[in-house]
C-alpha cells in the first residue's frame, strides 16, 4: 500500500518517493538515532525537527531509498526536507492550506496515513495459528525444497553464452552430437567434475568442475529447474536443451526444510494474506453505497450510418 503524502512531491525528486514499508521491512534506527532521539538536528524558522522526528520520515520512504537516507545521501536528504518544510511554510503564509483542493489532498493523505498504519498493525497483530502455517506448508512444501547440482554446458549458435577462444562455434546438430558423446563417457565412468572443467562452456562454474551450489526451485532458467528437481539423485541426465545450449545436470542433493525450520519465513509470507483477509471482510461488512449509474461504463458509440449512394 503506497503513502499518498509525508514527503511527496519535492522529495521525490531525489529518488525518494514515499510509501511505507512492509512489516518485514521496518528499520531498527541506528544506535547514535537512539540516544539522540529528542536532539534537534533541524530548525526551518521556528520548526523543530528532532533526530526521532527525522527518523520517522526516512521509515516512510521504500527500502533502498531509506539505506541512501541514513547512508551516503543523509546530508542531501535532509537538505530535501528543509526545502519541503520551507515551502510548506510559504504556502501556509500565502493561505493556500485553506483552498478546497487543497484541502481535499490534505484530508486524502491523512486518510492514506491511517489506512496503511492499520494494515501494519493487522498484519503485525494477527494471530496465526498452527493449523493455518501447516496447512500452507503442505501446500508449498515444493516451494521450500533446494537442491545442489553439477552441470556441463555445450554451447550451440545463437548462445548467449560466448564462444571459448580455440573452440568451434556448434550448430544445434552438432551441440546435441557432442552432448551425447560426453553422457556416454559419464554413464561408462568418467568422472563428471573433471569432465566440467575440461568440456563445459559455462567458465563459471566450470572451473569448480561444474559445481552449481545449492539453488531453490525457480531460480534457473524453466528447462533446467524441472530437471533439478525431478532426477533422481546421482543419476545423470540426457541433454537438456536451453537457450545456453545443452546441459548434462547431475544432482547431488535435494532436500526441504522441516515445517519448524520454516516456520518464520511461513509465517512471514501469511501475515499479508491474513491482513488482506480482515480488510475484505472489513469491506464486506461496511455500509457502503455506490451510485452505480454514475460509476456505469460508458455505452459504445452507436455505429456510422451507412453512407449514401
Amino acid at each position: 500500500m503506497k503513502l499518498l503524502g509525508v514527503i511527496s512531491g519535492v522529495i521525490c525528486a531525489f529518488g525518494l518517493a514515499a510509501q511505507t514499508p512492509p512489516p518485514s521491512a521496518a528499520q531498527t534506527p541506528p544506535s547514535s538515532i537512539l540516544a539522540n532521539f529528542d536532539k534537534v538536528v533541524i530548525m526551518v524558522g521556528d520548526e523543530k525537527i528532532t533526530a526521532g522526528q527525522l527518523e520517522q520520515i526516512i521509515d516512510a520512504l521504500p527500502e533502498q531509498s531509506r539505506v541512501r537516507a541514513r547512508g551516503a545521501n543523509k546530508r542531501e536528504f535532509a537538505e530535501q526536507v528543509i526545502r519541503m518544510k520551507l515551502m510548506a511554510q510559504e504556502a501556509r503564509k500565502r493561505k493556500l492550506d485553506q483552498k478546497s483542493a487543497v484541502k481535499v489532498q490534505v484530508q486524502l493523505q491523512v486518510d492514506n496515513a491511517l489506512a496503511n498504519a492499520l494494515y501494519q498493525e493487522l498484519a503485525a497483530d494477527t494471530k496465526i495459528d498452527e493449523a493455518t502455517e501447516r496447512k500452507y506448508y503442505d501446500e508449498h512444501k515444493g516451494d521450500f525444497e533446494q537442491a545442489r547440482a553439477r552441470h556441463i554446458l555445450i554451447r550451440m549458435k545463437g548462445s548467449p553464452v560466448p564462444v571459448a577462444a580455440g573452440k568451434p562455434d556448434l550448430t544445434e546438430e552438432e551441440s546435441l552430437a557432442k552432448t551425447k558423446e560426453l553422457r556416454a563417457k559419464l554413464i561408462a565412468g568418467a568422472d563428471f567434475a573433471a569432465m566440467a572443467k575440461t568440456e563445459s562452456d559455462d567458465s563459471g562454474s566450470g572451473a569448480n568442475g561444474g559445481d552449481l551450489g545449492t539453488f531453490g526451485r525457480g531460480r534457473m532458467v524453466p528447462e533446467f529447474d524441472q530437471i533439478a528437481f525431478t532426477l533422481p539423485v546421482g543419476q545423470i541426465s540426457e541433454p537438456v536443451k536451453t537457450r545456453f545450449g545443452y546441459h548434462l545436470i547431475k544432482v547431488e542433493q535435494r532436500d526441504a526444510k522441516t515445517f519448524d525450520e520454516l516456520k518464520p519465513e511461513i509465517e512471514k509470507r501469511l501475515r499479508p494474506d491474513m491482513a488482506k483477509k480482515s480488510l475484505d471482510d472489513m469491506r464486506k461488512s461496511a455500509q457502503v453505497t455506490l451510485d452505480e449509474s454514475y460509476f456505469a461504463a460508458p455505452a459504445p458509440p452507436a455505429p456510422a450510418a451507412p453512407a449514401a449512394k
